[in-house]
């Protein structure tokens, strides 16, 4: 499927910092345990940091010990797609932003929830949008 965003090369390099752009538009990988959001525990909504388009909610980021955020399923799957990734001699699920084809991570079955075993280790540099606690704190 092609992305609805659609920007050249040069320009994903002037909007996105090189480690987002690694990560984003070349598939690569951030060092683990080195992103702002494994340890995050904020309530909110993670959304791509390409485009902006809702990706995962707070509610559904678990510790995989991977050293990368890691969801057990997206806030809506119409943003998101699955491609297969048959690099490093393997064969994989790669899951990327349906808005502007955007690396986000891989899929692997050891997620926490029996229901939806699949699970996302997110792997992009994602923006969060917190969201505001209601009541006394």
């Amino acid at each position: 499927m092609s992305p609805e965003v659609n920007k050249t090369e040069e320009e994903w390099r002037q909007e996105l910092s090189p480690s987002q752009y690694q990560v984003l538009r070349q598939a690569g990988t951030e060092p683990p345990f080195s992103g702002k959001f494994v340890h995050n525990h904020d309530d909110g909504t993670y959304r791509c940091a390409g485009c902006g388009a809702v990706l995962f909610s707070s509610g559904t980021k678990f510790d995989s010990g991977s050293g990368w955020p890691s969801f057990y399923k997206p806030e809506d799957e119409e943003n998101i797609e699955r491609v297969v990734d048959k690099s490093h001699f393997m064969t994989r699920t790669e899951v990327r932003c349906k808005r502007c084809g955007g690396h986000l991570g891989h899929v692997f079955d050891d997620g926490p929830n029996p229901n939806r075993p699949a699970v996302l280790h997110q792997l992009a540099v994602p923006r969060l949008r917190a969201q505001r606690r209601e009541g006394p704190r």
